[in-house]
């Protein structure tokens, strides 16, 4: 009886070893976690997007008149003063090339202007010798009446005829001058092409005919549109001068749904510039017309246009040209006591946002509202505090009141 006994009590320690290691073997392990705290600090939330620089008012220097543009000696980058600087010159255009009627025409005009000229040539020394005979006969009959050999009446005739002779003569002499300036027009119509180019003293650059174009307004020469000798139209543009040391702005294409949280004074901060540190800027403009445009990917988006004056030292933008890439981060909420959590504890729980908090080694889940969220940290105004742990990622598997401990980085 008494071994039966002992044989009994050991089968049953035995078993309850077996079930002790079992329950020690399946009872569920805490899970291992990333885990973040609730703290008091500053945050913003902004609308980032690339930008470029732009000079607000830029002026495009245009050819007054068609003609021939000589070589462009300033080059981008160089200052020039308004009404002073001469940033071109131009001459008159160079004849064109005649074709066979119009060279047969030119050739004809010529001959006849070349008769003309020596009819009238003609024409004025018969005139001349018209006006010596009435100034010798005039001169005779003078002294015939000083003896009262003639009388007043032949004295008058003579005089007559010699102002006569002498306006006739005067007409033939311009009708020579006449015919001498129709006969250089129509040299120059027969004027060859090579034959202006000499006329246009290309060895000098700067030739006494040409026509100086002065800066319309101080500032630098952003660029040259026509560097080369050539022949222009009048308008055409030759080049662009902007004041990029107090006229510079920044030009920011929004998604129009990102356009619409922007307002006039907004504050901006710009870095990724180029230079050493960040510098601001605020809104000044959010244009009210909206372009589509393609992005990288080939999506059609909707992009609006937001005008950002700089507000810092003009130093900074003497750094600075027109059409430099720069990031900007509009900033359309901000608050330097928010109570922060990182966005990655955030979850969807029953339609509202919530976090898993860590209490006594378990998660609980906590539903949370959110003031704001920037994609890194989340600003919370109700259902937690601050100090308070929070699971980061958290899994689909974790559920309320699981065991967890911090993961070991």
């Amino acid at each position: 009886m008494q071994r039966f006994l002992s044989r009994r009590r050991l089968t049953i320690g035995a078993g309850a070893i077996v079930i002790l290691l079992l329950g020690v073997a399946f009872w569920p392990s805490a899970t291992t976690v990333d885990m973040g705290e609730a703290s008091i600090g500053p945050m913003v939330l902004t609308i980032d997007e690339e930008a470029k620089t732009r000079v607000r008012e830029t002026y495009i220097v245009s050819a007054p008149v068609a003609g021939r543009l000589l070589r462009v000696d300033v080059e981008p980058g160089d200052q020039a003063t308004a009404a002073d600087t001469v940033v071109a010159r131009m001459l008159p255009a160079n004849p064109d090339i005649l074709n066979v009627r119009a060279k047969d025409q030119a050739d004809a005009n010529l001959r006849a202007a070349e008769a003309a000229l020596v009819m009238a040539q003609s024409e004025l020394r018969k005139g001349d010798a018209d006006l010596d005979l009435a100034a010798i006969e005039l001169e005779r009959t003078r002294k015939l009446f000083e003896t009262e050999t003639v009388s007043q009446a032949r004295l008058d005739l003579h005089e007559r005829q010699w102002k006569a002779a002498r306006a006739g003569r005067e007409m033939a002499k311009a009708a020579v001058a006449m015919r001498q300036a129709d006969l250089e027009s129509a040299t120059a119509m027969m004027m060859s092409f090579a034959e202006g180019q000499k006329r246009a003293i290309a060895t000098n650059p700067h030739p006494r005919e040409s026509i100086p174009i002065t800066a319309p307004i101080s500032g630098q020469i952003l660029r040259v549109m026509q560097e080369s000798e050539t022949i222009v139209a009048a308008g055409a543009p030759l080049l662009e001068i902007g004041d990029t040391s107090n006229d510079l702005e920044i030009v920011a294409e929004l998604l129009s749904t990102d356009a619409v949280q922007i307002a006039k004074g907004n504050r901006v901060i710009i870095e990724k510039w180029g230079g050493g540190e960040n510098f601001s800027g605020v809104v000044e403009l959010v244009e009210p017309w909206g372009f589509t445009k393609f992005s990288a990917l080939g999506v059609e988006e909707q992009r609006v246009n937001a005008i950002i004056n700089i507000t810092d030292a003009s130093d900074i933008q003497s750094k600075l040209g027109h059409g430099f890439r720069v990031e900007a981060r509009i900033v359309i909420w901000e608050d330097s006591d928010a109570l922060i959590i990182p966005s990655s504890a955030l979850f969807r729980h029953d339609d509202q946002w919530a976090v898993f908090l860590v209490s006594r080694g378990r998660a609980r889940i906590n539903n949370v509202d959110v003031l704001q969220n920037n994609g890194i940290d989340a600003a919370i105004s109700n259902g937690i505090e601050d100090g308070q742990k929070v699971v980061l990622y958290p899994s689909s598997e974790l559920s309320d009141g699981a065991r967890v401990k911090q993961r070991n980085m």
